[in-house]
């Protein structure tokens, strides 16, 4: 994925952008993505431009006007519609494999119905591969989540691009269980040191995991291969294999990027009490250490910092104050995301924090959940409030304690589809 960012943009880009978005002034080049083994074609990246010989021929210029101008979902969908146009044009055979940017802004709004045609038509007859960052995810949780499940649905890969950039990128990347990890190409670029080893080590743990390909961006020479290779990359794209073109009409390589079989695992619905009761026992407790451990797991993210995920259910607001509001604020400041979950929390609780204010009937209501995920740790309690009227320290629940990684992220996921947008 290029870059997207700008200036603020003049009155003279701003009717430029109406007229590309209102003609055929928006318009898609595509880069070879190759196998490292033996330079075979696999697939090709849709990559958009503006006006030629304009200031919006620039993607990052195209995009930060369109931001500006509120017309992103517009433009987003602009250039898809460009890339399947040109592969229509150019006539290329049935299964090609084409890899297209989505802005995370638009991510999960739906499709307009002029567009909904083209991609089902463009579905039918290529392989696709929606690209994503883990902007989409930090930004938007249920609705990528959901736009996730959705594309995997329809046969479409995922791929999570500019992993590396961001430290949020490898701790949300198991959220997403992408078909292809895009490493961002300052990997290739900068001497190793400790925070790429670590990077690297996620990535590949990652990979390991789930069977996920992992494909090397910026490769220019052929020191940038040797490097590629060296991370664990068996894809590869940039200028040494081919610059931005018109796509070409050759046949698509027999193998194509593969796609993970199965959509992203679910657990049998309802809550995380009900999904680890599938596969564990709960057993009472009472709060005093369900509090103790919950104190543990929050010591084990703010460890893990950066690489962290901390999503906390508290049953309601009254429950997230005091002593538990300031300790998330300050796990805010050290891990990569952390959410608090409770029947009256606002949106940003407290400062850093992304809230989700549960519906009285949701099932989540009754629990008391702690979740934290890393690309080399998971561990989630779940209690379930047995309703005791007495004092609040003789209080009990049901609970239990899983590292099971799959268990945990089934869990993560379930919780993270109740986090909205930020006001």
């Amino acid at each position: 994925m290029e870059s997207r960012q700008g200036e603020t943009s003049t009155r003279e880009e701003a009717a430029l952008l109406r007229r590309a978005l209102g003609g055929n002034g928006v318009r898609a080049l595509f880069q070879p993505v190759v196998r490292l083994d033996n330079g075979d074609v696999v697939a090709y990246e849709a990559l958009v431009r503006g006006p030629v010989g304009s200031s919006l021929e620039r993607p990052d210029r195209l995009f930060a006007v369109a931001r500006e101008e509120g017309l992103l979902a517009e433009l987003d969908w602009a250039c898809r519609a460009a890339a399947w146009r040109a592969v229509e044009d150019a006539d290329v055979p049935r299964g090609r494999t084409i890899l297209v940017n989505v802005e995370p802004e638009v991510l999960g709004l739906g499709t307009p119905p002029w567009a909904e045609e083209l991609m089902t038509k463009a579905g039918s007859h290529l392989r696709l591969f929606v690209e994503i960052t883990e902007r989409a995810l930090a930004l938007r949780p249920a609705e990528l989540l959901a736009a996730v499940e959705g594309l995997r649905a329809r046969g479409w890969g995922v791929a999570l691009d500019d992993v590396g950039a961001d430290h949020r990128s490898l701790a949300l990347m198991p959220f997403v269980r992408p078909d292809v990890i895009k490493v961002d190409l300052r990997l290739l670029q900068a001497n190793p040191d400790i925070a790429i080893a670590g990077i690297v080590n996620a990535v590949n743990a990652e990979s390991e995991r789930s069977g996920a390909v992992i494909l090397a961006e910026g490769i220019e020479h052929e020191e940038h291969l040797t490097t590629a290779k060296a991370l664990g990359a068996t894809l590869g794209q940039g200028w040494l294999f081919g610059r931005p073109d018109n796509l070409p009409m050759g046949r698509p390589a027999p193998t194509g990027i593969p796609t993970l079989s199965e959509p992203t695992p679910r657990g049998p619905g309802g809550s995380p009490c009900q999904i680890v009761e599938s596969a564990r026992r709960l057993r009472p407790a009472t709060k005093p250490l369900l509090h103790a451990i919950s104190i543990h797991l929050e010591h084990q993210a703010a460890t893990l910092g950066g690489e962290a995920v901390l999503i906390g259910a508290f049953e309601h607001a009254r429950f997230f104050a005091g002593r538990s509001a300031a300790r998330y604020a300050r796990l805010a400041e050290q891990a990569a995301f952390v959410v608090a979950l409770g029947q009256g929390l606002p949106a940003e609780p407290v400062p850093g924090v992304r809230g989700a204010d549960l519906e009285a009937d949701d099932p989540v209501t009754g629990e008391w959940d702690v979740v934290v995920v890393s690309p080399h740790f998971a561990a989630a309690l779940v209690a379930r409030d047995l309703g005791d009227d007495g004092p609040d320290a003789e209080r009990r629940f049901d609970y239990a304690v899983t590292y099971d990684r799959a268990l945990v992220m089934e869990v993560a996921r379930d919780l993270m589809r109740r986090v909205k947008p930020p006001v």
